[in-house]
C-alpha cells in the first residue's frame, strides 16, 4: 500500500471525487488518480478479501484494479466514483475467481498425452495414453490442437471412465487409490481405464484422419 502514499508525496488541498477525476482526465498525472484511489483502499482491499478470501491475492488485486481504472476512468462517464469503483473491484474478483475454477476443472491434456504411468503393486503397467497422438506424421493438427480435442472429447465419456482417467492420469492415483476413493472394485477400475482410453480414440479418430 506504500506505492500509493509515495505517489502522493505532499497532499494538495482537498479536493472531491469529481474534482479529482476530471483533474487526472485533463492532464492523465497518476498523483491525482493516487489521491482518489487512496480514499477507498480500504474498500478495494476488504471487497477483494470478501472474494478471494486469500491476502496475498487481494493485495494483487489491489494493484490490478488500479492498473485497470487508470484507462477506464478515462472512457467511462461515473457519476458516483466509489459506487463504480466497488463494481470494477468486484468484476475483477468475479472474473479471478472464474478463471480460477476454470484452472482447478481442466485437465493438463499433457498428461493424458505423455505421461509415464506408475508401476501399481500388482506390477501392471499402463501405456501412455495417445502418445502416438503427439507424432502426427500428416501434421495436420497442432499439438494445441490435438489436446483441445482430447480434452473435449474426455467430458464425453460415461462419468465412471471419466473419473478414472482424470484420478489416474491427472491426480497420478494408483489402482489402490483410486478402489479407496470411488469404492469400484480393482477389476472395475481397470476396466474403465482401459475402456475410457479406447472410447476417447473412438472419439478422436475422426476428427483426426
Amino acid at each position: 500500500m506504500s506505492f500509493f502514499k509515495k505517489l502522493l508525496g505532499k497532499k494538495p488541498p482537498s479536493r472531491s471525487d469529481t474534482e479529482l477525476l476530471q483533474l487526472y482526465r485533463q492532464t492523465q498525472d497518476m498523483t491525482h488518480l493516487g489521491e482518489l484511489y487512496d480514499r477507498y483502499l480500504s474498500m478495494v482491499l476488504g471487497t477483494s478479501m470478501k472474494y478471494l478470501k486469500d491476502e496475498e491475492e487481494s493485495k494483487d488485486m489491489v494493484m490490478q484494479v488500479f492498473e485497470k481504472i487508470a484507462q477506464k476512468v478515462l472512457q467511462t462517464e461515473i457519476e458516483k466514483f466509489d459506487g463504480w469503483l466497488y463494481m470494477v473491484v468486484k468484476n475483477e474478483c468475479l472474473l479471478a475467481l472464474r478463471k480460477r475454477q476454470q484452472h482447478q476443472n481442466n485437465i493438463p491434456i499433457d498428461h493424458l498425452l505423455t505421461k509415464n504411468s506408475q508401476k501399481d503393486e500388482d506390477d501392471t503397467m499402463e501405456n501412455p495414453l495417445f502418445s502416438h497422438l503427439t507424432d502426427n506424421e500428416a501434421d495436420t493438427l497442432s499439438k494445441e490442437e490435438v489436446l483441445t480435442l482430447v480434452e473435449k472429447a474426455v467430458e464425453h465419456l460415461a462419468p465412471e471412465q471419466k473419473v478414472c482417467i482424470k484420478l489416474f492420469y491427472l491426480q497420478e492415483k494408483s489402482y489402490k487409490e483410486i478402489v479407496e476413493q470411488t469404492g469400484y472394485d480393482l477389476n472395475k477400475v481397470k476396466s474403465y481405464l482401459q475402456n475410457g482410453k479406447r472410447n476417447l480414440k473412438l472419439l478422436l479418430q475422426p476428427k483426426l484422419d
